[in-house]
């Protein structure tokens, strides 16, 4: 991971959660696991290749697990960690936050 220009916590773990898709797709998996399609249909505006990378970043974190199946064609689920577990509470603070733009913006 890239250092910090401030050296600040917020900007650490913005860094790694930040940009469009990483912490949706930690809301999407803390449902449960979920294969790789499945990810692709539940964010449509994602391409495959962001969508790997996104994956892999997440993973080399240490926030989800990747588990492949020796099947035919090859299973591959995604599922948050212990530590990706963590995120739950940053995800329900932005839900709602989101939740209250989405009001204001309508009135």
């Amino acid at each position: 991971m890239r250092e910090t220009v401030t050296g600040c916590s917020v900007e650490h773990a913005m860094h790694l959660l930040g940009g469009r898709w990483r912490l949706l797709l930690v809301s999407y998996l803390i449902d449960g696991p979920k294969r790789f399609n499945e990810l692709r249909r539940d964010m449509p505006g994602i391409s495959q290749r962001m969508l790997t990378l996104d994956l892999r970043a997440l993973e080399a974190a240490g926030l989800i697990k990747r588990t492949v199946y020796p099947t035919t064609p090859v299973k591959v689920d995604y599922a948050l960690t212990e530590d990706g577990l963590r995120l739950k509470k940053v995800v329900a603070v932005v839900q709602e936050f989101g939740l209250w733009l989405k009001q204001r913006n309508a009135v």
